[in-house]
C-alpha cells in the first residue's frame, strides 16, 4: 500500500510541475491500451532491468493498478500523458523509500542508496526547490533529457559533484544540494 501511495504522489507532483511549467501539454489521445502503457514504462529503464520490473498506472480516479508483476524489486511507470514531455520512470525499491520521505517532508534515510531511471527523459522541474510547482525568478527551473538519478547518499558522496544552481545538465549534478533531498542527477546518451 505504501508503494501505492508513493506512486501516486510521484506522478501527481510530476503532472503539477509540468502543467505549471509549460503552457504547451500533449494532445488528448485515446486511452493507451495496456500493451501501450507497459512498452511506454519499459523505456524508462534499460531492457535487462524493464523484463524483471514491476510495471503499474494510474488510473483517472487516482489508483495505482498493476499491468505487469514484476520480479526484480523495480517499480515502472508510463509516461504521464499531461506533461510536456516522455516521463516514465522506473524505481528501485529504497528509491521508492527515498520518494515517500520527500513527498511527506519527512527526512530520507542517508546511507539508503536508492536508484532511478528514466531513460526516455523526465519532466521540467526547480533545482533548488525539491517542493516547486512552476518556474520563478528564483528558483533555477532545469530541462533534463535521459538520465539516472542516484538518491540516499551521504553527504560525501555529492560534495564529489557539482552543486551550482544553474548546472551544466549534460553532465552529472547535484539536484537540490543542501536540503535532506539532495541527489545525483547523471545524464546519459
Amino acid at each position: 500500500m505504501r508503494a501505492k501511495y508513493v506512486l501516486v504522489r510521484l506522478l501527481i507532483f510530476a503532472a503539477v510541475a509540468a502543467t505549471s511549467a509549460a503552457p504547451a501539454k500533449k494532445k488528448a489521445a485515446a486511452k493507451p491500451s495496456d500493451a501501450e502503457l507497459i512498452a511506454s514504462a519499459k523505456k524508462a529503464a534499460p531492457p535487462s532491468v524493464a523484463k524483471g520490473a514491476t510495471i503499474v498506472t494510474m488510473e483517472a480516479d487516482g489508483t495505482m493498478r498493476t499491468l505487469l508483476k514484476g520480479t526484480n524489486g523495480f517499480t515502472c511507470m508510463p509516461d504521464n500523458p499531461v506533461t510536456p514531455g516522455p516521463d516514465p520512470m522506473c524505481l528501485d525499491a529504497n528509491s521508492m523509500e527515498w520518494a515517500h520521505a520527500w513527498m511527506s517532508h519527512q527526512t530520507p534515510t542517508v546511507g539508503k542508496i536508492g536508484f532511478m531511471y528514466m531513460l526516455a527523459g523526465g519532466t521540467d522541474a526547480s533545482n533548488t526547490d525539491p517542493y516547486a510547482t512552476k518556474p520563478t525568478a528564483s528558483n533555477h527551473w532545469i530541462k533534463t533529457g535521459p538520465h539516472i538519478m542516484v538518491v540516499g547518499g551521504d553527504q560525501a558522496f555529492y560534495d564529489s559533484y557539482p552543486k551550482s544552481a544553474d548546472p551544466d545538465t549534460s553532465v552529472p549534478y547535484v539536484m537540490w544540494a543542501g536540503t535532506p533531498y539532495q541527489h545525483l542527477m547523471a545524464p546519459v546518451k
